[in-house]
């Protein structure tokens, strides 16, 4: 495998273009009193804008990013952008950390130090893991997308063949959203050397109701009604929605700070209450600056309209690989049915945090992945 070093440098070119849309955004009306019930709100959306254009420095958490060591590889046709930090501890476990949508490999900022050096960070140096933190195919800088079929089976396998290429012969795994959806179906084709998968913000499939605790009925009712306008229009009509996603920085922003207002604890918040704003807005640029919303959308059409092809393998058959899942305030996991598809031997609640853990509360996410994998090594 031939690994490229990388790092980040945006033409000023782009960065400029980007000031100069998103003063000339053309803004709609709005009807009075309606808050966030119908999306994002124009006079909330017009400041953040603001400081997006003047406030904002792309540059600072540019270099951030490049402080850690990243490179380019290929693996089955796809270009890879990875992070990969190794601990100072030289028996540290090896870790693939896998994000979601609309995330990026900047989401796990916060938990490097703690997770890759333990000793500087309070916690014990046997808990040390070597980090491999890829951006998934289509998203960031794993770009262009290599084609049709890049669903979670064949994503989860060119991470399998990444760790493998990296000399990484036992390794654990965890994720978030797709990140989780995509890290279960590494352990399944890798169970020989996956040692654990740990995942927040799993999706369970609804399955047999009669006899649900009280508390996954709550989960469920919290599934159902959930505002799923973003999941349609990426997973049946990818495509037309990211003209508009691609051509304005305002249109992008939007798409992504709505989520972020719905899946950040305490709801009632705005979103940069649970999230540093310059995190978010590093989120949003990298979709920017990257031209990704269409490809990145694309694993939502591959996993809901197209379905698994035969080759993917028993994607649909019980993981053996041992399992934690985090369950945060805001999760919709419900247990019965994490438990079908899942070896789930590690189960914590909290009564804090949503749907992006490693930036809202990464102290307690740390903590519970070294927990988990304590008891594996």
């Amino acid at each position: 495998m031939t690994n490229r070093p990388f790092r980040i440098d945006i033409p000023q070119s782009q960065l400029d273009d980007l000031k100069s849309r998103l003063a000339g955004t053309r803004w709609p009306e709005e009807l009075p009193g309606v808050g966030w019930s119908r999306g994002v709100p124009v006079g909330y959306l017009r400041e953040v804008a603001e400081y997006w254009r003047d406030g904002y420095d792309w540059r600072v958490h540019e270099a951030a990013v490049n402080r850690y060591p990243q490179h380019l590889t290929t693996i089955d046709g796809q270009n890879l952008h990875l992070m990969h930090v190794r601990s100072p501890e030289p028996a540290a476990t090896p870790l693939l950390l896998l994000h979601g949508w609309p995330g990026s490999v900047v989401d796990f900022l916060d938990v490097i130090g703690p997770l890759t050096d333990p000793r500087r960070h309070g916690g014990d140096p046997a808990d040390a893991f070597h980090l491999v933190i890829p951006s998934l195919p289509g998203f960031g800088f794993s770009t262009p997308l290599a084609g049709p079929g890049m669903n979670a089976a064949r994503m989860a396998r060119i991470f399998a063949s990444l760790m493998d290429r990296l000399g990484y012969d036992r390794y654990g795994v965890h994720g978030y959203d797709w990140g989780a959806w995509i890290g279960a179906r590494v352990g399944r084709q890798d169970p020989e050397r996956v040692i654990g998968v740990h995942v927040a913000a799993l999706v369970t499939v609804p399955g047999e109701m009669d006899g649900l605790s009280e508390a996954d009925q709550r989960r469920l009712r919290r599934m159902l009604n959930a505002n799923d306008g973003y999941f349609r229009c990426n997973s049946k009509r990818p495509q037309t929605v990211g003209y508009g996603l691609t051509d304005s920085p305002v249109g992008q922003l939007a798409w992504i700070v709505e989520t972020f207002k719905e899946h950040t604890y305490p709801e009632e918040g705005l979103p940069e209450g649970s999230i540093d704003r310059d995190r978010i807005l590093t989120d949003v640029s990298i979709y920017w600056l990257t031209g990704t919303a269409v490809s990145a959308a694309q694993v939502y059409y591959e996993e809901m309209s197209v379905g698994p092809a035969a080759e993917d393998g028993p994607a649909g058959l019980r993981g053996s690989v041992p399992t934690g899942v985090l369950v945060s305030a805001l999760d919709t996991t419900v247990r019965r049915w994490a438990e079908r598809d899942h070896h789930v031997v590690h189960w914590t609640e909290l009564g804090e945090g949503g749907h992006f853990l490693a930036m809202e509360a990464p102290g307690l996410l740390a903590g519970d992945v070294r927990t988990f994998f304590r008891k594996l090594r």
